[in-house]
């Protein structure tokens, strides 16, 4: 009886450490098991912010990155989930949350708005807003451009109808305005530093007072919910990448004339000019977002009203400090 009792309670003891040694071995292969964020980019964007800047370093999960050629097939990618994490424009990603995705901003960077601008070529007629009147402006449809134009066009009295505008996207839009095409283009950095640098264009109309200028860094309502330990870390690492930037843009503008093949002086002038910063979504920025999110639904780029505060997460707000 005693030696059949031995031989169950070893059995059981058997059991046990063969149970322990599943479970250690589970536990083991969930630690190991990273998170992988899924980030669109765009060439000489936050990829090889954060690898410069050495915040690439370290971290506790894996970043897969994909490259896209614009701001707007991110959009789609995180509206597709095939994205956890983009950058972009604020109207542009306004545009397309309005539109049902299920996307949110959680974070971002504010730029200038006098880099937002309406270049024409040298030898215009052009000098001034005032003179825009029964001319072709191009610019991108949805987006800062479009938003510029008719920005700028109400502040001089003037109606949309005042002028034609022609929807196009920076690399046709540059085309037309120096093949005469098109009087003027709506643009933003880098390409304005180009223009007046290497195309000999000037501006006569700017964004100062007219648009909030903010990038947006967008997640998934997935990957906040389901990475958000991961979300809020590239966050923080992002914020921090732009802080240093500010402090090296020499190295910065040389590391992205590299990769990109812009000319150098025109991305240290670009980066000098727009001087941007990393923000926190405050309750500010969301007053500021809405009065433009206003304008933008009066303007037709909006085709409905959209509350600002239902398009943002705060919950990642923690303002970055700077890394040496």
């Amino acid at each position: 009886m005693l030696r059949r009792a031995g031989k169950v309670q070893r059995t059981i003891v058997g059991l046990v450490n063969a149970f322990a040694l599943l479970l250690s071995s589970i536990i083991i292969a969930k630690a190991a098991e990273q998170v992988t964020l899924r980030v669109g980019d765009q060439k000489g964007g936050n990829h090889s912010l954060l690898d410069i800047s050495g915040l690439a370093k370290d971290l506790p999960y894996k970043i897969e990155w994909s490259e896209f050629p614009a701001a707007a097939p991110i959009l789609e990618a995180l509206n597709a989930g095939a994205l956890d994490v983009g950058y972009t424009g604020d109207l542009a990603f306004l545009t397309v949350f309005a539109s049902g995705a299920p996307i949110k901003a959680i974070g971002g960077t504010r730029l200038n708005a006098h880099t937002q601008a309406i270049v024409v070529r040298g030898n215009s007629p052009l000098h001034s807003a005032a003179d825009l009147k029964g001319k072709r402006l191009a610019g991108t449809r949805a987006g800062w451009g479009q938003f510029l134009i008719d920005a700028t066009l109400e502040k001089q009295g003037y109606k949309q109808e005042d002028v034609n505008f022609v929807p196009l996207g920076p690399v046709d839009a540059k085309i037309a305005l120096l093949a005469g095409s098109v009087d003027g283009w709506a643009i933003w950095e880098p390409y304005v530093s180009y223009a007046l640098l290497k195309d000999g264009a000037r501006v006569i109309a700017d964004g100062e007072g007219l648009t909030p200028s903010i990038m947006f860094v967008v997640a998934t309502n997935s990957a906040i919910i389901n990475k958000q330990a991961a979300v809020a870390d590239f966050l923080q690492r992002l914020s921090k990448a732009r802080l240093w930037a500010l402090d090296h843009i020499g190295d910065y503008a040389r590391n992205t004339a590299e990769i990109t093949k812009l000319p150098e002086d025109v991305l240290v002038r670009a980066y000098t000019d727009q001087h941007e910063s990393p923000i926190v979504i405050d309750d500010a920025t969301i007053k500021e977002f809405q009065a433009a999110a206003d304008r933008a639904h009066r303007y037709g780029i909006l085709s409905k009203p959209v509350d600002v505060h239902q398009s943002v997460d705060q919950q990642f707000t923690a303002a970055p400090v700077r890394t040496p």
